[in-house]
């Protein structure tokens, strides 16, 4: 997380927010997934795994150290969320929830609910969900960073170094107000959204060593998924 945004990123913020085209069609499910992280539902043994392969942060790992994947599906309420990592290392060192949350290990879901791009580090134009170890669920708001819980369910079921990570997800759109009640939108097919995943991988040190994710990012800087909802990938739900 940064609290400044430079010009340079505020100028590829509207480069990439320009001439998006459709990424990803995800596919309704005929029966909602169970979220119990054991990805048996019917649904998932028919959708294919997507990568999560670029490096946003960091050099890119060993395959025993990360490797990541995703499956997205969807009701008429929620969007679900397969993740299939690989990691050597499992690590939370920071038990202020609000404190470098992006430096423990953690999934990281970016939802733009209508698709729109733009800037949102410090509005609800989309959402930057990081999920903890302990299923936490934190992100900005306009002041600064809050509990989501009430957004995303999530199970995590380990398999020696094979964490597989199953989650359901609310979608608001940018009238989201945190002080009154909000209503989540309905999904449909045909609806377009901002979509990115993402995780952060600590193996023991301060910081995070890397941060991978599911978007190509043009230029140095490619950590401006929590900025610029423009770099996430466009999916169509079907």
């Amino acid at each position: 997380m940064k609290t400044l945004i430079p010009l340079f990123s505020l100028i590829l913020l509207f480069l990439s927010s320009s001439e998006r085209s459709d990424k990803y069609f995800f596919a309704k499910a005929k029966v909602s997934p169970i979220i119990d992280g054991k990805a048996d539902d019917a649904i998932w043994k028919n959708t294919d795994w997507l990568p999560i392969d670029q490096v946003w942060l960091g050099e890119t790992p060993s395959k025993d150290d990360f490797s990541g994947k995703f499956k997205v599906t969807w009701d008429d309420n929620y969007l679900y969320v397969l993740a299939e990592i690989v990691d050597d290392t499992l690590i939370d060192t920071h038990n202020d929830a609000f404190s470098h949350y992006w430096d423990d290990d953690c999934l990281e879901i970016f939802l733009d609910e209508d698709a729109s791009g733009g800037e949102h580090t410090y509005s609800f134009n989309a959402f930057a969900y990081h999920i903890a170890l302990n299923y936490d669920v934190v992100d900005y708001s306009p002041k600064d960073p809050e509990f989501f819980n009430d957004h995303v369910k999530t199970k995590r079921v380990r398999n020696e170094t094979t964490y597989t990570w199953e989650t359901r997800i609310f979608l608001y759109d940018d009238s989201y107000d945190s002080s009154k009640k909000n209503t989540p939108v309905k999904l449909f097919s045909g609806k377009k959204i901002g979509f990115a995943i993402a995780y952060c991988d600590n193996d023991k040190s301060e910081f995070r060593e890397h941060f991978m994710g599911s978007e190509f990012v043009a230029g140095d800087d490619k950590n401006r998924g929590y900025i610029d909802a423009g770099i996430f990938g466009i999916a169509v739900l079907k």
